[in-house]
């Protein structure tokens, strides 16, 4: 067994990215891990890494042979500290910040060795998921995995700075909490002081916050881990992180003022951006209509059109008898598209179907022409109709889907995404902000046959409309909101009810008796009897946001220790089976699923 050396009495005086040619000359100590070596007879150089970037070192063994003879063994990923003198390159090389200089190494310590790597420690390599996942702690070495994990600090020291000027308090809520599960499902914890019971892991802070503004704290954030036992998505994962706030005595536009301030905090100390204020906003019933989405991207126009008035005594069966039955016909216009295949639009027709879409028709303006799925069953006015209200023009392709109002709409909705990302007209360097609120406070599942909260069963109706509840609750609005960045929801959030007869009776609406109230919201209800400031907060996903301004798609690549979709850690393999006595002694036993 060979052991390494220790640092001695060496000590790091300087960062490796750090190194610039006005500090050539300067006596210095670096550490880190070899990225590459390269013996090239008389001389070594070696590639060091740290957290801030690479250095070149060199080794000559015409001035130092016994550093020259231990560099010579020197492999990649060997972690190492090293004394020099800084000095000039003399082939200076732009693909590196510290491309003008190099450490001419005196003294030389390998403090650790390393094993030949399952793949290449080093950006624009294509490795999988699983690979990168299960050698975490490797693909973190990789400086473009160091980038999400700085700027996440970052953001959150801009976070409580701009919390701690506005005078709100950080406050931790309890881990280990009640179980009420309504959406998405808990992580139970299992109690050995309390067999047969459970605690849940918290999804949000969501009741205990409020119970902060009924206990009187005013003004309340804190970095909230949250967890959702759910199907996940590349923008989500199982436990994640929200920036969240609560504060009492608003109304809708102090809160989403309160959030514009901090988004505008965040990118100006981030990006060196300006955000224009305030956001615009839109309603929920705005954003469908035109955008086909309550997450609508506004980085590109393409606007949804209803079409349904002119369509719907047209000899076109598919459409007019969808109007005729209470449904929509809802178009847009492709400019541009004109030379899309039929090939290609059969492709997207075929996607569509994931959202319950049962056809997409389709018109081309053509110098000779239109040609168009549809075109033998409309008269020449009709089709001049739908020409002028869609706004198409020669080499544009206008689509159609027509069903009811949801599905058009929503179908359409992603239709424009695809078309979107296909003709290349997001800008991917723009960062559009928008609004969405006055959400419908209820959701009708046609499945089970009964309402459920559309954001969660605390948010507060719209004044105008309490008196709907009960008796046309699909017309019920929220004073919810969400903010949208580029097509995804970054966060959001609602004023609360704050009156226990009205939570009470929502509970209800949603399907609670008087006894699961009591038994699941007790101890929030309850509170509110002891009379509870008008309050409302929001959240807006921290994972998410320094996803957005790292420039990637998927979550996992700013998270230091993700978990695949399957809510699996490759790293620690974890979820993982336990000892026997371990679940004696909380009285359970595994059943296998037959």
């Amino acid at each position: 067994m060979i052991f390494m050396e220790t640092m001695g009495n060496l000590r790091r005086t300087h960062y490796c990215g750090t190194l610039r040619a006005r500090d050539a000359g300067t006596q210095m100590t670096v550490a880190g891990s070899i990225a590459k070596c390269r013996d090239k007879g008389g001389v070594i150089f070696a590639d060091l890494r740290d957290t801030t970037g690479i250095l070149q070192l060199i080794f000559d063994d015409s001035t130092d042979r016994a550093v020259f003879e231990k560099a010579s063994g020197l492999k990649s990923e060997y972690v190492v500290i090293a004394a020099g003198t800084l000095r000039e390159r003399e082939a200076k090389t732009d693909k590196i910040p510290t491309g003008e200089v190099e450490l001419f190494v005196t003294e030389l310590r390998v403090l650790s060795g390393a094993q030949t790597t399952p793949f290449e420690v080093r950006d624009g390599i294509n490795v999988n998921d699983q690979l990168r996942l299960k050698y975490r702690y490797l693909d973190l070495r990789r400086p473009s995995m160091h980038e999400p994990i700085v700027v996440r600090s970052k953001i959150a020291k801009v976070v409580r700075d701009y919390y701690d000027e506005q005078h709100f308090v950080e406050i931790e809520t309890p881990m280990l909490i009640k179980s009420t599960p309504e959406g998405a499902r808990d992580y139970l914890v299992p109690s050995r002081v309390h067999p047969g019971e459970f605690y849940a892991l918290p999804q949000s802070p969501q009741l205990f916050k409020q119970l902060l503004m009924v206990g009187g704290l005013d003004k309340y954030y804190q970095f909230a881990r949250c967890f959702r036992d759910e199907d996940l998505r590349a923008d989500r994962q199982p436990e994640f992180t929200q920036i969240d706030v609560e504060l009492s005595f608003v109304d809708t536009n102090d809160v989403m003022q309160t959030a514009e301030g901090l988004i505008s905090r965040v990118f100006k100390d981030i990006k060196g951006m300006d955000i224009s204020l305030p956001i615009e906003r839109l309603t929920y019933a705005q954003a469908m209509e035109r955008f086909g989405s309550d997450k609508p991207d506004m980085r590109f126009g393409m606007e949804l059109q209803d079409v349904s008035d002119i369509v719907k005594d047209c000899a076109f069966s598919v459409f007019s008898s969808t109007v005729q039955k209470g449904g929509r016909v809802t178009g847009l216009t492709a400019r541009g598209a004109g030379g899309m295949t039929r090939k290609e639009i059969d492709a997207m027709a075929e996607a569509l179907k994931d959202y319950k879409a049962k056809g997409l028709a389709w018109a081309i303006l053509a110098p000779d022409g239109i040609r168009s799925s549809f075109g033998k069953f409309m008269s020449a006015e009709e089709m001049q109709a739908l020409i002028e209200r869609m706004d198409a023009k020669n080499g544009d392709a206008m689509f159609f889907v027509a069903d009811m109002p949801e599905i058009s709409q929503t179908a359409m909705g992603q239709l424009r995404l695809m078309l979107g990302r296909k003709l290349g007209i997001i800008d991917e360097k723009a960062y559009r902000f928008v609004w969405i609120t006055e959400f419908p406070l209820f959701e009708y599942s046609e499945e089970d046959q009964r309402y459920y909260a559309k954001h969660h069963p605390f948010t507060a109706p719209m004044d105008e409309d309490i008196n709907l509840i009960g008796k046309d609750n699909a017309r019920v609005r929220s004073k919810a909101y969400d903010i949208v960045l580029n097509g995804y929801e970054l966060g959001g959030g609602s004023i609360r009810i704050h009156d226990s007869d009205m939570q009470s009776m929502l509970l209800e609406q949603l399907g609670f008796t008087q006894q699961d109230v009591e038994a699941r919201f007790g101890f929030l209800t309850n509170a509110l009897r002891y009379g509870a400031p008008p309050h409302g907060g929001f959240a807006i996903g921290m994972d998410r946001l320094v996803m957005l301004l790292c420039g990637t798609d998927n979550i996992k690549d700013v998270i230091a220790f993700p978990k695949m979709q399957n809510a699996r850690c490759l790293l620690s393999d974890a979820p993982s089976r336990v000892e026997n006595l371990q679940l004696d002694e909380l009285g359970i036993a595994i059943v296998e699923k037959q």
